[in-house]
């Protein structure tokens, strides 16, 4: 059984979140292609203190983004976004200031809290304009990766061309383009109509300040079965990412990348993405929801975990980009056709009102990973090497996998809400 068909939601509400989206979700590429490689390049750093810095960028979101998203919910998720966005634009100029561990690790804290947040904002805007519907989000997703796909390329060889001040000065003025998209995009719901709002609200210190009933009301929805499988399923899948950014990285580069091609080697992904991004309206639609997340994230562990592997079919610095860039591509479609039905699922299991604290639900899932992942994988290939963290993560990851296929045979059939003509 399906949902009734609706008149959909405005065009000119959902030109201006994809504008928006093109911005925020790059900044995510951005800052974590370039710590890596200045951190190592310019500082000299070892795969696990690269991983904690990677990991850094979590440490605030997990214990935050709950809150984040009820503030969302309460006074509006322009106006919350906005504050964090403007962040990015601040912490941005400050990296190549810095040269010591602990120095970075607290502002990779501090930026990657506020990227994150910004992406959090993202999502639940367009989860409150399309009501749901995984065509609507597969498009915002696809418009996202246009800027995840021309961002890291610049980055990189800016990085290549000029250090780490014109990398990172790149990244301050795509988060200030960020930051004016969103200062464009209208609220998706006036605050008399969302019931948690308040009009005309004005901040207090006890408003910021995080409140246990968001928790309790954020973590209560892992009792609906859809919302729990994929909040752990996004875990998994996210966790590849997580390799991406921290020891994918460092094998890349002491293979002869440069990190222009690394850059696109991250473009490359986003790219691909954005073409399966547009197909996860029709999946949804023709497939079973759960099992079709399960097999495509199986594809993504599986290929991460391979790098190796797939590097190690070709000599020589191109012929190694070449084998892991047609990688990239596989997992790239896989997981664009795979992140809007997540939403989607996510989106249309709770009520409109839990959109900002479901989505703040999902962050603190993928920060945990966040957290836990890029140490794991950078201190395992300090001591056992590079090629064995592959497989030890990869391993343990497919496991929970594995684990996630049992459980989703418990879950109930999720309506799919249908495509208006």
């Amino acid at each position: 059984m399906t949902n009734p068909i609706s008149a959909g939601p405005s065009k000119k509400d959902l030109h201006s979140v994809y504008a928006f989206g093109i911005f925020s979700m790059a900044l995510i590429d951005i800052f974590v292609l370039l710590i890596p490689i200045f951190a190592k390049e310019s500082l000299g750093m070892s795969d696990g203190e690269i991983g904690t810095l990677v990991g850094a960028r979590s440490i605030l979101s997990l214990f935050l983004s709950i809150h984040g998203g009820a503030l969302m919910d309460r006074y509006g998720t322009r106006r919350i976004t906005l504050m964090f966005t403007g962040a990015v634009v601040i912490c941005g100029p400050i990296f190549p200031l810095l040269s010591t561990f602990w120095a970075l690790l607290v502002l990779q804290a501090i930026s990657g809290f506020a990227i994150s947040l910004g992406w959090s904002g993202a999502q639940t805007l367009i989860a409150r304009i399309a009501d749901g519907d995984a065509e609507y989000i597969g498009r915002f997703s696809t418009f996202a990766r246009i800027g995840t796909t021309i961002a890291p390329i610049f980055a990189g060889l800016l990085f290549d061309i000029g250090g780490a001040w014109l990398a990172y000065g790149f990244g301050t003025v795509w988060a200030a383009c960020a930051f004016y998209a969103l200062w464009r995009t209208p609220e998706p719901n006036p605050r008399s109509r969302v019931k948690n709002a308040v009009e005309n609200p004005k901040f207090r210190l006890s408003d910021i300040m995080p409140k246990v009933s968001d928790y309790r009301a954020s973590f209560a929805l892992m009792a609906i079965p859809a919302v729990a499988f994929t909040a752990v399923a996004m875990l998994v899948r996210n966790s590849t990412y997580n390799l991406q950014t921290s020891i994918y990285v460092t094998y890349s580069y002491d293979a002869g990348l440069t990190a222009t091609k690394i850059g696109l080697l991250f473009a490359a992904i986003e790219m691909a993405g954005a073409f399966g991004s547009w197909y996860s309206g029709r999946a949804m639609r023709k497939f079973d929801p759960i099992n079709f997340l399960v097999l495509t994230t199986f594809v993504t562990v599986s290929l991460i975990a391979a790098t190796p592997l797939i590097g190690g079919i070709g000599e020589g610095a191109w012929a190694i980009f070449g084998c892991l860039l047609i990688g990239q591509v596989i997992r790239g479609y896989m997981q664009g056709v795979s992140q809007p039905i997540l939403f989607s699922v996510q989106a249309i299991s709770v009520t409109k009102e839990q959109q900002g604290i479901v989505v703040g639900l999902r962050q603190t899932m993928n920060r945990f990973g966040g957290i836990v992942i890029p140490p794991i994988a950078g201190f395992t290939s300090d001591f056992y090497g590079r090629e064995e963290s592959f497989y030890i993560v990869g391993g343990g990851l497919l496991f929970i996998l594995l684990c996630l296929a049992v459980y989703g045979h418990f879950v109930p059939r999720i309506a799919t809400p249908s495509k208006s003509d």
